[in-house]
């Protein structure tokens, strides 16, 4: 009898696990409300954690002041959170030296929506994408690539290592974890798919991507052009108003004749 009742309750869990996942072929979707008044204010930071050196303590100060003059609603990472090769695990110590206890500001203690960049994706990336690290610091929300719904502004997080091919073929001495994303041409495939559909599906009034790698740049690494090949179309042919991406460490703004602006 009490083999038949565990049998039972773990068969509800999964139910329950499949009914609160998102369907085969969809981006999960997260929803966060924007001000009563139907503002919303953000702020976007990339390519940071480095344990409070290279000026990483300095900016988190002057984070917390915006952040408070701004009433924030959400903080985006751009990727790269952790330098130089990621997480070693879910117990690495330098998610709180570079996270938790770097971001301490009253105004930054709200949700934080993180994609990978590529020195994540040469640590542990499981160890980032798991859920004990929100357990840890419940405003670490890092995900490959999802939606976070804003009322008046969809978020389209978009997981840009992969399409580099040369992390593929030319890692020199670095290791990256492909792990669930290999074979890297299904993987790339699924993922456009998906996205094209979610973008299809958005009334939001305004459209933004967010990624790692720079789509255009006039800075050092230049543009990507697997991202300009492959994901920019999508984001063309759907109405996505801009792209916001790190990689670079510099501030750049660039408008086209084709009219998606890359920040």
């Amino acid at each position: 009898m009490a083999k038949g009742s565990a049998a039972m309750a773990a068969a509800v869990v999964v139910l329950v696990a499949l009914l609160c996942a998102p369907a085969a072929g969809e981006l999960e979707r997260l929803e966060h409300p924007a001000k009563n008044d139907g503002s919303l204010s953000v702020l976007v930071v990339g390519d940071w954690g480095r344990k409070g050196t290279y000026n990483q303590s300095r900016v988190a100060e002057q984070m917390g002041k915006v952040g408070e003059q701004l009433d924030i609603d959400f903080v985006i990472s751009t990727g790269d959170n952790f330098y130089e090769n990621g997480l070693t695990g879910t117990d690495d110590q330098a998610f709180e030296q570079s996270f938790t206890d770097i971001y301490t500001a009253k105004s930054l203690q709200k949700p934080w929506y993180l994609v990978l960049g590529n020195h994540d994706y040469r640590g542990d990336v499981l160890a980032q994408l798991s859920p004990v690290l929100q357990k840890i610091d419940s405003r670490f929300i890092c995900k490959r690539s999802f939606i976070v719904n804003a009322e008046i502004v969809d978020f389209f997080f978009v997981d840009t290592t992969p399409f580099q091919l040369k992390y593929w073929t030319h890692p020199k001495d670095d290791h990256y974890d492909w792990r669930g994303v290999a074979p890297r041409e299904k993987y790339l495939a699924n993922l456009l798919k998906d996205l094209d559909e979610a973008i299809k599906k958005s009334t939001a009034t305004w459209k933004i991507a967010v990624g790692h790698h720079t789509m255009r740049s006039v800075s050092d690494h230049g543009d990507t052009e697997e991202l300009l090949k492959l994901l920019l179309p999508v984001l063309q042919a759907n109405g996505v108003n801009f792209y916001i991406n790190g990689h670079d460490h510099c501030l750049e703004h660039i408008s086209s004749k084709d009219r998606l602006t890359s920040i």
